[in-house]
């Protein structure tokens, strides 16, 4: 009984602190470690898109278009929807805001600028990092387990440009254009909800639209959205290959991929921002 109760005796404060201190340690390296490790499938990645033809490793199209298919085009209906919602739910605000004003027709301006600043290339990160992140992650842990990864390299296959390239790829193509096509599709939201609210034409919603919008600002939501493409990519990749054990532990790496890219995704935006506007 005496030694029970030893071994069940509470925690110290200084023997809590110690192994918090130790837990934070481990997870700072394993997270140095884990970022290293991207870098350097980046570049392996780099090195076969533009070598790999030259050394028999060439990328193959048709993989290319496979995660295009499944990152982009089987995406685009939940893509359009929640473009369009969002769309309308920053007219719904901006119009109830900018009533104090007596300004309302000013809300094209605030929408335009802060769809496609912002909340297109961040929805559309979202969604991928959700969709198609969690979606990578899980096969490529599959594929860990399973064996189907060292199957590759005895056969001569590189992993890296069998499954890394291609999806790192698509992503960083399809991305941009997502964005795009929910910085339409949003502006579409706010012009159908500004015309039953306020009855403007759509011709004039377009015209004030496209007064308001200059190429930069078209820019900078776009070119956001590739940063975030590669982001989820070597995100899901990394927790991918990390898995080890059974289906729980790629449970658990599908959904780390998750909390990381669209953790990575909103300080990535939150950098960008601070760096332009200090510009």
């Amino acid at each position: 009984m005496a030694e029970q109760s030893a071994n069940e005796a509470p925690i110290g404060p200084v023997e809590a602190l110690g192994r918090a201190l130790v837990g934070g340690i481990a997870s700072f390296s394993r997270g140095i470690s884990e970022l290293g490790f991207g870098a350097a499938l980046l570049v392996q990645s780099g090195y076969f898109l533009f070598f790999g033809r030259m050394r028999h490793q060439p990328v193959r199209l048709p993989s290319v278009i496979e995660q295009m298919m499944e990152i982009g085009i089987r995406a685009l209906p939940i893509a359009t929807v929640l473009s369009f919602v969002i769309g309308v739910t920053l007219a719904m605000q901006g119009i109830d805001l900018l009533k104090t004003f007596g300004a309302e027709s000013q809300v094209v301006l605030a929408v335009a600028l802060s769809i496609s600043r912002e909340f297109a290339p961040l929805i559309m990160g979202i969604l991928v990092a959700g969709r198609s992140g969690s979606a990578l992650a899980a096969r490529i842990g599959t594929m860990v387990i399973s064996q189907e990864i060292d199957a590759l390299r005895v056969m001569g296959i590189n992993p890296v440009r069998y499954l890394v390239v291609p999806a790192l790829l698509a992503m960083a193509l399809l991305m941009p254009l997502m964005t795009f096509w929910a910085d339409v599709f949003g502006m579409l939201g706010a012009a159908v909800y500004a015309r039953l609210e306020l009855g403007m034409s759509f011709q004039a919603y377009a015209d004030a639209t496209f007064t308001a919008l200059t190429v930069d600002h078209l820019m900078h939501g776009i070119g956001k959205s590739v940063i975030f493409a590669v982001w989820i990519a070597l995100v899901a990749v990394v927790n991918g290959l990390a898995v080890t054990g059974g289906a729980e532990q790629v449970g658990r790496a599908t959904t780390r991929t998750v909390v990381l890219s669209i953790a990575g995704i909103i300080v990535t935006d939150m950098l960008f921002i601070f760096v332009l506007t200090r510009g």
